[in-house]
């Protein structure tokens, strides 16, 4: 119920104080009836163990790591990985990548483990997972500035991005999982009545994960959390971009799995070099893989995973439109939230606002609310000036050549640039790697920028004369991930939600589906697959089939003498057939009739 209908329940005289006092009063109750449940309902084995896990030295007060004077992840004479900070080029460490022998091992000690693991109880599960919980919740700062170091964001990107929904996905794992890998019952027909028929979904062994940089924590323990409540162990391949806080995010797991009494080699996390990367997505070991990067890669991972019938779930990114219908409520809001959707983590989201498509009344607001907002973003790093910094650094400069290139030849080609557009070199910080958040506005279809994924703090602004012409642009990419429309008419709203070609879409709202769970994924060149919810559970599992007899002392199946090997007359056999078809099959009485004169006549 809107508040305004819950406004006409109630005296008018009610003042804020006391609707704020309501609203407090019923979330204390709400808040009051979890806790209870939580306490009273559930199983000793399932709470949580307090552990700790020892804080990275960068994230302790007063720490100063070197300034590299030209930060990269590849030094010349070592296969080390160096590790820095993207936001100032500080240095953070060195990784060593696995070898194949080393991804050999991880596989034997995740296998050897995982027979244990197998074998454990629903209860036994949830208990890792809220001993996993009360950690991130109690460190949450720990977390943030671990993740802004290793990837540039700002914390309150990481909260959003990293810690917010990891939470969740724990939180529903823990609440919902379990009903999600029961068995489950399925129908069945007239011939088989006395059959019951069920699905279950067991663990698969070993499964791998390769994840993309962005979101260095989320992306990580994503898998990991849905891997290990199946009954599997995970194989994670994290990016070399963010190999230094993989070793602090995968700690959490394996302490947490040690804290509750169970092998840590349950979890292994690894990093290597692309041309090892092959070793570890053939391997004959692993029996599924998930896949966060780009197209590319994705290809070279999907031949190699082909050599050993390895399926994969591969999630690619997009350009994701956010459609502005003409008759939204509060234009405001609206840019607040596409301010997020396309500037959260320095727009380097793979279901980031990648193009705003307004209608005509909606488009000219949008400009006038958007540049001054966009003019007045503030670009740094987070962690040395939290309250003066609104966008965080890029990954790496490797696309600034491209990002400028595109925008240069949509200007050439009539697209208006009001804000930024080019790199940024800080003065505070010269060796991190920046970009000027950017409104470039009268985008055409037919531009580079409206098809290519930017992965950038770029706002892509289109005209659309109606709905259907926004929808038609909206679906004029390969791509086809995520979408939001933005609107009050319900038929419009169901047009686009119904006409967009997308795995997901939110309305009224930008990416909000991850944030409850739903399956998360996209179609064409956006990749296949589901992860997360009921769904990506499942899908991490051997989904077995069963059928038994409902009543094994009644009733079983008996082959008919005429069907029964060696068959005395293949034409009698045949009228049985016949028959065992019309009994099971046939739309009316007289036919199924017929079907059991012939069993019985030629049986």
């Amino acid at each position: 119920m809107e508040e305004s209908s819950l406004r006409d329940l109630f005296p008018s005289s009610w003042s804020g104080g006391l609707w704020a006092g309501l609203s407090l009063a019923i979330i204390a109750t709400a808040l009051f009836c979890l806790h209870f449940q939580h306490t009273v309902f559930n199983n000793e084995d399932d709470r949580p163990v307090h552990f700790t896990v020892p804080i990275p030295e960068p994230c302790k007060p007063g720490w100063e790591g070197k300034v590299l004077e030209r930060p990269t992840v590849k030094v010349s004479g070592t296969s080390a990985i160096q590790c820095y900070c993207p936001a100032n080029g500080r240095l953070l460490g060195q990784v060593n990548p696995a070898t194949p022998d080393g991804i050999d091992r991880a596989i034997a000690k995740a296998r050897e483990a995982q027979a244990e693991w197998a074998k454990t109880t629903w209860g036994q599960r949830r208990k890792v997972l809220r001993t996993m919980l009360g950690y991130i919740l109690a460190n949450q700062e720990t977390i943030a500035r671990v993740a802004c170091l290793d990837s540039g964001k700002t914390k309150i990107d990481a909260s959003f991005g990293e810690i917010l929904v990891t939470a969740e996905k724990l939180k529903w794992t823990i609440q919902h999982g379990e009903k999600a890998l029961l068995p489950e019952r399925r129908p069945t027909n007239f011939l088989m009545a006395y059959k019951y028929n069920e699905v279950r979904w067991e663990p698969l062994g070993v499964v791998a994960a390769c994840v993309s940089w962005n979101y260095p924590f989320h992306n990580l323990m994503g898998p990991i959390i849905s891997t290990i409540f199946t009954g599997s162990a995970i194989i994670v391949k994290s990016s070399e971009r963010t190999a230094w806080s993989m070793k602090y995010f995968s700690s959490i797991t394996r302490v947490a799995l040690a804290a509750c009494g169970h092998s840590p080699e349950l979890v292994q996390a690894i990093v290597c070099w692309p041309q090892t990367a092959n070793h570890l997505t053939s391997h004959p070991e692993v029996s599924h893989i998930t896949f966060i990067g780009s197209r590319l890669v994705a290809h070279a991972v999907c031949a190699s995973a082909a050599k050993a019938l390895i399926p994969v779930c591969v999630e690619l990114g997009g350009k994701d439109p956010a459609i502005i219908l003409d008759d939204v409520k509060t234009v405001d809001k609206v840019a607040s939230i596409l301010m997020r959707g396309v500037f959260q983590s320095a727009g380097q989201n793979c279901v980031g606002v990648e193009r705003v498509i307004a209608l005509p009344t909606a488009y000219s607001k949008l400009v006038q609310v958007l540049k001054p907002r966009i003019r007045n973003l503030r670009v740094g790093s987070a962690l040395d000036d939290e309250d003066n910094v609104d966008v965080g650094a890029m990954i790496s400069s490797e696309s600034f050549d491209r990002l400028e290139t595109l925008i240069a030849d949509a200007v050439t080609e009539g697209a208006n640039l009001l804000v930024g557009g080019k790199r940024y070199i800080h003065p505070k910080y010269p060796h991190g790697h920046y970009f000027q958040p950017t409104l470039l506005t009268d985008v055409l279809p037919s531009m580079r920028i409206a098809s290519e994924e930017l992965f950038a703090p770029v706002c892509v602004l289109m005209h659309a004369s109606s709905v259907t012409e926004a929808i038609k642009i909206a679906n004029d990419t390969p791509y086809a991930l995520g979408a939001s429309v933005f609107g009050t008419s319900r038929p419009d709203l169901d047009a686009v939600v119904h006409g967009v070609k997308a795995g997901m879409v939110s309305v009224n709202d930008f990416a909000v589906y991850y944030a409850v769970q739903l399956p998360f994924g996209g179609v064409g060149g956006s990749g296949y697959g589901r992860f997360a919810g009921e769904e990506g559970l499942r899908s991490i599992c051997n989904t077995k089939s069963v059928c038994r007899d409902r009543w094994p002392s009644l009733v079983g199946t008996s082959i008919p003498k005429a069907l029964d090997y060696p068959i005395k007359s293949g034409r009698k056999g045949w009228e049985v057939c016949k028959g065992v078809v019309a009994l099971g099959y046939g739309e009316e009485i007289g036919e199924r009739m017929k079907g059991v004169w012939k069993i019985v006549r030629n049986g």
